[in-house]
């Protein structure tokens, strides 16, 4: 956890010190408790994992299925109504702001229903990533944004249906320095 408490000083620019983080940040409790449900799961215990998730969702407004795959150095930032479905994967460094949905489409789909989110990107509060869809490394998704296709690395999308705006652009200049 110090280690995702050092990150969280280095990327919220309203943190102001390791000990505020640790102590009042409910993300950091939240993936707490989410890592000792998720040991639980893993050594087939599930009843003992859901109770500690439901208890932890009750503590911080954040619902994290212990199933769920989440790397090291994820920072939830303010993170009340995020929910984190049971085949999610958050790859190392993301950031998710509050309100977040890694969420499934279908319920009777077999195999991983929820996303697989990539190193370094970035969602934005009330962002909704529905299915199993893949966000790129070092992807931006937008406040707000409905993602019900895989966005690609290094790319940015928004709007409901989310659509990529940074392949937009690029195409925009290349187009623009075709001509000159």
């Amino acid at each position: 956890m110090w280690q995702t408490a050092r990150a969280i000083l280095n990327r919220d620019p309203a943190a102001t010190n390791l000990g505020t983080i640790i102590l009042t940040y409910p993300g950091i409790h939240a993936l707490a408790w989410y890592r000792v449900a998720h040991y639980f799961e893993t050594h087939r215990l599930p009843l003992i994992a859901a109770l500690l998730s439901q208890h932890a969702a009750r503590c911080t407004g954040i619902l994290i299925h212990p199933a769920a795959q989440i790397g090291h150095r994820v920072f939830l930032d303010h993170g009340i109504g995020t929910v984190i479905g049971a085949t999610a994967v958050i790859e190392d460094d993301v950031t998710i702001l509050h309100g977040v949905t890694l969420g499934a489409r279908k319920t009777e789909q077999a195999g991983r229903r929820h996303p697989y989110v990539g190193c370094g990107a970035f969602i934005g509060a009330h962002a909704q990533i529905l299915g199993p869809v893949t966000i790129g490394a070092h992807s931006k998704i937008g406040a707000g944004a409905i993602v019900l296709d895989s966005v690609p690395a290094h790319v940015t999308a928004v709007g409901n249906p989310a659509h990529l705006v940074t392949a937009r652009l690029h195409a925009y200049h290349e187009a623009t320095s075709n001509h000159a």
